[in-house]
């Protein structure tokens, strides 16, 4: 696991610092349930500042986060430390990562709207995956009606060079199935109330295995 394939974008990982310590109580519970009953060994695909980590049950034996942008993966490598579960992060890209033993389970927070070819990552995941083995997400999907056009808007303008290549009106559920997982449990809930214009307000959270 090297470190050549750091990303390097300061206004991103500043602003991600500071959102990650001001999360809404809303996603922190989904986080939590996103974590629920985890056991064995665990890959955390974008790791962020490690908002995870004190999240993750002791009957986890081994976490290894993937966090290529280098500010936010020091800053996970602190929230390592202080886990209660044995967490390593690398600052290679989910492309770029592999070590060669399956995981258990897959977790996947916030990232699948940032990653450039997201249907290739997955693909990629499901391999990485033990047979039976689960995906567990929680990710911002695409809307409908006035929210979908707002998300479009936002995608093809600002949004995503603000926030680190991050792409709302993506059908994140869709591109599991096509994958080949089998979703086994899925529904949307929302962060931020309904009537609030944010293009971010409303998530997916599931899990799907990779069939045996």
């Amino acid at each position: 696991m090297s470190d050549t394939n750091t990303v390097d974008n300061p206004f991103f990982a500043a602003l991600w610092a500071r959102m990650s310590t001001r999360e809404t109580e809303a996603i922190r519970r989904l986080r939590r349930e996103n974590l629920t009953g985890l056991t064995g060994r665990v890959l955390e695909v974008g790791a962020g500042t490690g908002t995870n980590f004190a999240l993750y049950p002791d009957t986890v034996t081994e976490v290894v986060a993937v966090e290529p942008e280098q500010r936010l993966a020091a800053l996970a490598r602190t929230a390592a430390a202080e886990a209660s579960v044995p967490v390593t992060v690398t600052t290679d890209t989910v492309e770029q990562f592999d070590d060669g033993e399956p995981f258990d389970t897959i977790v996947c927070s916030l990232v699948l709207c940032s990653i450039d070819q997201p249907d290739a990552v997955l693909r990629q995941l499901l391999s990485a995956l033990r047979p039976g083995g689960e995906l567990r997400y929680l990710e911002h999907v695409a809307s409908t009606g006035p929210r979908a056009r707002l998300q479009r808007l936002a995608d093809a303008t600002v949004w995503p060079r603000l926030l680190g290549n991050c792409h709302t009106h993506r059908d994140t559920e869709a591109s599991i199935a096509a994958a080949g997982f089998e979703v086994t449990r899925a529904r949307r809930e929302w962060v931020l109330p309904a009537w609030v214009p944010m293009p971010v307000s409303e998530t997916a959270i599931g899990r799907a295995v990779r069939p045996a």
